[in-house]
């Protein structure tokens, strides 16, 4: 995040996005104190009775000599307003080009989220149907061509003969997936082994 924000380019003051430290530079300009957050910078010299610039207007003057890098506020300024006077406000506003609305290539689902893909995963429980599970995927590409993004498989060589914590390490990976926006269904596959 940058540390100040100069609003237009005749402006002769800069705004702290938070807190500045003393020594902190912006644009060729470091600051001779702490400046807090949403408060003026001075960027070039304004002297006494000078007009403080912010927003490409006048927006007081300045009631003490202020140098490049001083904190700008009711201490070194003061509003050009005084009693009941009439003010014009005519700021040289630009029409910006209209742009067309954000979209992306995605659906709703039926809850109502947005989602950017529609797959069949095909997950193996177990390393020994890895094979099945390329199988379905390769032989049945042709019954979702068109009405879903992919059919896939997702492969690992884990689960057959393992015991307890090892075994629940391939769970713990794949388990959280069907929750995920982009996978409309998630089939896992299993074999029951016996030794």
């Amino acid at each position: 995040m940058p540390d100040f924000i100069k609003i237009h380019p005749q402006d002769n003051v800069a705004v702290a996005l938070h807190p500045i430290a003393k020594g902190t530079v912006f644009q060729g300009v470091t600051a001779e104190e702490d400046i807090p957050q949403g408060h003026k910078i001075a960027l070039a010299p304004i002297g006494n009775g000078e007009m403080v610039v912010k927003y490409g207007l006048f927006i007081g003057h300045a009631t003490d000599h202020i140098t490049p890098g001083h904190w700008v506020h009711t201490h070194n300024m003061a509003t050009n307003l005084s009693g009941e006077v009439e003010y014009t406000y005519c700021p040289n506003v630009k029409q910006l080009d209209p742009l067309p609305p954000k979209t992306f290539m995605g659906y709703r689902r039926a809850d109502g989220r947005a989602a950017t893909r529609n797959e069949i995963w095909i997950i193996p429980t177990v390393g020994c149907v890895n094979d099945v599970a390329k199988t379905l995927v390769r032989e049945n590409q042709d019954l979702v061509t068109g009405s879903i993004d992919g059919l896939y498989t997702f492969t690992h060589p884990f689960g057959c003969s393992q015991t307890g914590h090892d075994h629940a390490r391939p769970g713990s990976c794949w388990l959280p997936s069907p929750g995920i926006p982009m996978r409309g269904r998630c089939w896992c596959s299993a074999l029951a082994a016996r030794t």
